[in-house]
């Protein structure tokens, strides 16, 4: 092992030893230094940590786009578009890409005429209707027959990939997958070659598959729903109010057109980042880099999204009926997570809703049993933008969720009109501090964080600065932000009553 290597290895244990042992600010310059940056001509940002306690290497590719950038008609493509990543390239996932594009093709023109048929209502031709049904599923057929299922990860497979997934949130999307360190050169090239040439195979069949997705996660799911109709009621004007998956007729009425139109526009190297933490070299992935991910074309970085969301001027409340246990979930506005209230915001959740040792935790599940259990939440559905902290709860039997709303805003009042005792605030800090270490733990984990704060801050440097803005933190920041955020005008309330029958 070489002097580099052995000092890295030490330098990481070192530093999360540490930690785990002070309640003070920790010098991070010597960590931030194991970390080396490039930037491709085209705007694509590397970030690599060497880390070569193993043999093996993390890779997350960040796309700066979400749900929220989704077009009108076309809610949840990003998350489509997520699907559509892994079903291969030109190279990858066909037995023919020629006569597979041109039976493509036929399927996208039979699916026009179908859709603007669709589309009229009750004046359209129940005859032509019948005949486009008939022949789109013959089309997608037809293109189905030169599909090679799954190869992009079978092939990963045989090569010993680990962890090999994707994650598609209102604010980002991102790719991830381990491999043994003399597999990078095979993740330059697939990886690359999946955004430099994508085929959007299968989307018609896929986009059946997120509609069971939304079913079975949201529609069929009474708190999900709860959930999400509370969102729609607290967000009148930003997308955060919409599901990741989009609505059900969006779904329905994808096409292929508009999922390239929105790879084209978001998937440039201008609007991503690449974090490979592991046993790595980085000049010779430097050198990989521009080989495989030079080849993506130069675009200019999309433009910020604009739409705020206007201030909330009062409470906000709906009720469902369903037959299934009662549920209430009462949500605030907050701010964004870059803003300089959200760590204090984030130990008032912890505080008051996060594990067991929490106000309403206590308060409603150990002492009171009105409630089976009662959480706060903070960053719901995301935070990227101005976002909701949300406290809920599930009645006990004979209990109900009127009982638990009195609670819960009882609990809030306390924390507004009473200054948390300083050895609370000691503790929070010290399970900020345990889970902030934690995210340091692993490959995945880092390459994953400092993916996150280079699109987040624009710097990834901000990660290392994390455990200041933690022990900044003083009881009197928390009850001005729960005076400030947490108010009867700024709140939206849901409730999930049962019905029988």
């Amino acid at each position: 092992m070489n002097q580099r290597r052995l000092r890295v290895m030490l330098l990481t244990a070192s530093v999360i030893l540490m930690l785990a042992s002070m309640p003070l600010a920790f010098d991070f310059s010597e960590l931030e230094k194991a970390v080396s940056e490039y930037e491709l001509d085209n705007g694509l940002k590397i970030l690599i940590m060497e880390r070569h306690d193993a043999p093996v290497v993390s890779f997350v590719t960040w796309v700066d786009v979400g749900g929220v950038n989704d077009p009108k008609e076309y809610t949840g493509l990003a998350h489509m578009f997520e699907h559509m990543a892994f079903k291969g390239t030109r190279e990858i996932g066909t037995t023919d890409i020629n006569a597979e594009l041109e039976a493509m093709r036929v399927e996208d023109s039979i699916w026009y005429e179908l859709r603007e048929e669709r589309k009229k209502g009750i004046r359209a031709d129940s005859t032509r209707l019948a005949e486009l049904e008939n022949a789109f599923a013959d089309a997608v057929e037809a293109a189905g027959q030169y599909v090679v299922t799954n190869d992009f990860q079978l092939k990963l497979q045989a090569h010993g990939v680990q962890g090999l997934n994707a994650g598609t949130s209102k604010d980002q999307t991102m790719y991830m997958m381990s491999l043994p360190s003399n597999k990078v050169e095979l993740w330059m090239a697939t990886e690359s070659e999946r955004f430099l040439n994508p085929v959007l195979r299968e989307m018609y069949r896929e986009r059946d598959v997120i509609a069971e997705e939304r079913r079975q996660t949201l529609e069929n799911n009474p708190i999900m729903r709860t959930i999400w109709s509370l969102m729609g009621i607290a967000y009148k004007a930003h997308p955060y109010g919409v599901t990741i998956d989009g609505h059900m007729s969006d779904i329905q009425n994808y096409t292929r057109d508009a999922a390239k139109a929105y790879f084209d526009k978001y998937y440039v190297p201008s609007n991503m980042v690449v974090a490979i933490v592991g046993d790595v070299n980085p000049k010779n992935v430097f050198k990989l880099a521009q080989k495989y991910w030079g080849r993506l074309t130069a675009r200019p970085k999309p433009e910020a999204f604009a739409t705020v969301e206007p201030e909330q001027k009062g409470e906000r409340r709906l009720e469902l009926e369903d037959r299934a246990q009662p549920f209430f979930v009462a949500g605030w506005h907050v701010c964004e997570d870059t803003h300089p209230d959200w760590p204090a915001l984030e130990a008032l959740t912890d505080y008051l809703g996060k594990g067991r040792t929490s106000l309403l935790y206590t308060n409603l599940v150990k002492e009171k049993k009105i409630a089976a259990t009662s959480v706060a939440l903070i960053g719901w559905p995301a935070s990227k933008y101005p976002s909701m902290l949300v406290a809920f709860a599930i009645p006990s039997p004979n209990h109900t969720n009127e009982e638990c709303e009195e609670q819960i805003f009882t609990e809030v009042e306390k924390i507004r009109q009473e200054v948390i005792p300083v050895e609370e605030v000691e503790k929070i800090k010290a399970r900020a501090k345990a889970a902030f270490v934690n995210s340091l733990g692993s490959n995945m984990g880092l390459a994953m964080q400092l993916c996150g704060y280079q699109t987040g801050y624009g710097d990834w440097r901000e990660l290392f600065r994390q455990l200041d803005k933690i022990n900044a933190v003083t009881p009197e920041d928390i009850q001005r932000v729960a005076q400030k955020y947490l108010t009867k005008k700024n709140r939206s309330v849901a409730k999930l009553n049962t019905v029988e029958g």
